[in-house]
């Protein structure tokens, strides 16, 4: 089985965006739910998502909001908690029309400057009412300005201890950027990776959290090509070796749009700590004209890592991602 452990509804129906519009207009637009029929959903996944997974022979996509909408920057927190239980519910349903082509992962209503306990209601209701298997944590809800404490500051346990109450994995992803100097996609989410990163080694968050999980997607940004880096600037801290640090409790996926990418990426981290990810339709749609294919197509990439034993295939295709996420069904 093929798992993808990253794909956003990026093709959502118009009524969701015209419905967002109304609320940053006036909150108390919110008061109903956007009107969408399934015909519309289905119609929005079938020429999409679902033509994409049986085009690259993939059978089930972990299905968050899109990322990028997520803008827990915009309004407060009423305005985050209401833009994200309307979200939800669309993946939900979702869910319910293709439930063997995707599993739910929750958008958090965050906003800055308010504790992430206050995401913890919404959070329980999709996990224990809804189904869902993980949830997107953004560590920078400002956009780019990087105003809340570090992933490892006490500020955010209560949310991790719900996380591992209810036993489900966060992926670290950032929405869109506020500041002119990062390009969302191609500057802001790689930064906010590598951030992410670099402050788990920072801290000690693990000691105090054994079985929370972290997912940072893209490859990690930075993290795969300066792992000497980071391995030395832990052994400077003092820290134990990374493997032991962060590989237990912290995976990266494979949404890395080139050949040599990939081949890092499995080079230097441990195939137990790769989940397969393609992020589609996401935020490079085009054909690589070096190779004539999809620069997303990210399963030819691993197809062709040479070395790669079928265990380890199996890993980052399948049993990776159920140890990871043991609510999946």
């Amino acid at each position: 089985m093929i798992i993808d452990c990253h794909g956003h509804y990026t093709t959502a129906p118009q009524a969701l965006w015209e419905w967002r519009k109304r609320q940053v207009a006036d909150p108390r637009n919110a008061s109903r739910q956007p009107d969408i029929s399934d015909q519309e959903i289905q119609d929005s996944l079938e020429g999409a998502q679902l033509k994409i997974q049986r085009e690259r022979g993939t059978d089930l996509t972990f299905f968050s909001p899109r990322a990028g909408s997520m803008e827990h920057h915009v309004g407060d927190a009423r305005t985050s908690a209401a833009w994200s239980r309307v979200c939800n519910d669309l993946i939900h349903r979702v869910c319910r029309l293709y439930p063997a082509n995707f599993a739910p992962v929750c958008q958090l209503p965050q906003s800055p400057g308010v504790p992430p306990a206050n995401c913890i209601a919404e959070l329980e209701r999709c996990v224990n009412e809804l189904g869902f298997i993980g949830c997107n944590l953004n560590p920078d809800p400002s956009g780019g300005w990087w105003k809340e404490p570090p992933l490892t500051d006490r500020w955010w346990y209560p949310l991790y201890e719900k996380l591992v109450e209810l036993d489900v994995p966060a992926m670290v992803h950032v929405s869109s950027s506020c500041n002119p100097a990062f390009h969302f996609t191609g500057a802001h989410y790689i930064n906010a990776d590598t951030t992410a990163f670099m402050q788990l080694i920072q801290g000690d968050l693990f000691r105090d959290f054994p079985t929370l999980r972290f997912v940072i997607p893209h490859g990690g940004g930075a993290v795969p090509y300066h792992w000497g880096r980071y391995r030395g600037l832990a052994q400077d801290m003092g820290k134990p070796l990374l493997k032991d640090h962060l590989l237990k409790n912290v995976y990266f996926d494979t949404c890395v749009y080139h050949q040599a990418g990939i081949d890092l990426l499995l080079k230097v981290i441990p195939a137990d700590n790769i989940l397969f990810a393609a992020e589609v339709v996401g935020a490079v749609r085009g054909i690589d004209p070096e190779t004539g294919r999809h620069y997303d197509d990210t399963r030819r990439y691993v197809d062709a890592v040479a070395g790669l034993s079928t265990i380890e295939k199996r890993k980052i295709f399948e049993d990776n991602a159920r140890k990871i996420y043991p609510r999946l069904p």
